[in-house]
């Protein structure tokens, strides 16, 4: 009998402990690989953070072009939208981490600058894919997202831009 007991109360214990079993680690977005997930935690400055998402996203943009002009025979639709909502999370994480910085005071300005520059690269294939992609019907809710977060997020790297303070200026003596 005291046997059922300590079992029972073993198992309890470890049923109510389950849900706080992973609450100090954070909690990996579903767009990023593992791999992609490392990268953004082991970088030690927010303007690497930004670019390692600016990449990121470039990289879902690409594969989608590919998935385009490859189509693939099982799931077409579901893969493009798949990777346009994994573009989307990645150029709105860099435009957070742009606020994230500015809060925080720190330098951001290599990471606005890259951010304004890519976000116009990006609007630009999003734009063509807008008006003369291959089969348009299956992803075009999720494409409109993406030309208006990257429109977002190039209007707020715009703004950040006047809220940074200029960088020093040294001066020769």
């Amino acid at each position: 009998m005291n046997f059922k007991l300590h079992l029972f109360l073993l198992a309890s214990f470890i049923l109510a402990a389950a849900p706080f079993a992973g609450a100090d680690t954070p909690q990996q977005k579903d767009y990023l690989s593992a791999v992609e997930a490392d990268k953004i935690r082991d970088a030690e400055t927010v303007n690497e953070r930004i670019k390692l998402f600016l990449t990121f996203a470039g990289d879902r943009l690409k594969k989608l072009q590919y998935e385009l002009d490859h189509p693939s025979a099982n799931r077409h639709g579901d893969m493009l939208n798949a990777l346009l909502n994994a573009y989307i999370g990645c150029v709105d994480d860099a435009a957070d981490l742009i606020q994230l910085g500015i809060e925080k005071q720190e330098n951001i300005r290599q990471g606005i600058d890259l951010t304004t520059s890519r976000t116009k690269e990006f609007l630009a294939v999003l734009e063509k894919l807008s008006t003369d992609g291959p089969d348009r019907d299956l992803y075009k809710e999720n494409l409109d997202d993406a030309i208006e977060g990257t429109r977002d997020a190039m209007n707020d790297a715009e703004k950040a831009k006047k809220k940074v303070a200029p960088p020093p200026v040294r001066r020769k003596n």
